[in-house]
């Protein structure tokens, strides 16, 4: 039998730690080297002894902040023995490496993380009431985090100027930075006619943010997740964004 599947390109990849590429749309997780958390539904294939777990909100507080904020992440915990291969939507996979340090995550490029990680939902300093709350994740402590982007992302500096990113557009960004909301809402936003680039989130500050040039991040798809988020929220659902 030949074809050009069976080609060395298209073989399963070995590497160390327990997240490693297969290519530039699937990751592998090596559960022998902990047990990790990771979006439901990203499961593709897997291999040995791995049992899934939904998990929960992880103690009163966080489970209030979700119901609060709606900013829950559908996630499971994946423990065992095995390899179990993780994929979104058949977009690029990107691995950080954390080492004693903090990144703020937008929720739905997540992909999975180490359990080592401390996980927390955080309102975005500054947003205020006038998007109906933003929020979004931070990932503390030494491990790794995988995300996902709608294309390939770009890595701005922030420095002495502030920098200004659609809020679909935000990937993630350095913990420490200070972040404000911009809104500049003209006659045309007023009657209906909006462009969709009303609201900024502006970084001050010293440290990175990577944007994706996509505007259409969402857990269920752009489509579906479209229409809910603008029944939940008078301004396009912002809140639901930064997760």
């Amino acid at each position: 039998m030949r074809s050009d599947l069976f080609a060395q390109e298209h073989h399963e990849v070995e590497g160390p730690g327990n997240f490693v590429k297969q290519n530039s749309k699937m990751m592998k997780v090596e559960l022998s080297q902990g047990s990790v958390k990771a979006l439901q539904g990203s499961m593709v294939a897997y291999q040995g002894d791995v049992r899934f777990d939904h998990q929960g909100a992880g103690g009163v507080g966080k489970w209030l902040k979700q119901k609060v904020t709606g900013e829950g992440l559908p996630i499971m915990k994946m423990t065992g023995t095995g390899e179990i291969f993780l994929a979104k939507l058949g977009m690029d996979v990107h691995v950080i490496e954390l080492e004693n340090d903090s990144i703020s995550v937008n929720g739905a490029n997540i992909l999975a993380y180490s359990e080592s990680l401390t996980d927390d939902i955080q309102m975005v300093r500054g947003a205020g009431m006038m998007s109906g709350g933003l929020f979004n994740t931070t990932l503390s402590g030494t491990g790794q985090v995988a995300l996902v982007t709608d294309g390939s992302p770009l890595l701005l500096q922030v420095g002495d100027a502030a920098t200004f990113v659609d809020p679909d557009a935000a990937v993630c960004w350095s913990a420490g930075l200070q972040i404000q909301l911009k809104a500049d809402i003209g006659m045309k936003a007023l009657l209906g006619r909006t462009s969709g680039e009303e609201f900024q989130l502006g970084f001050h500050g010293q440290g990175f943010v990577i944007v994706q040039p996509s505007e259409n991040m969402r857990f269920g798809g752009a489509q579906d997740a479209g229409q809910q988020v603008q029944q939940q929220s008078p301004l396009g659902g912002l809140g639901n964004l930064l997760r």
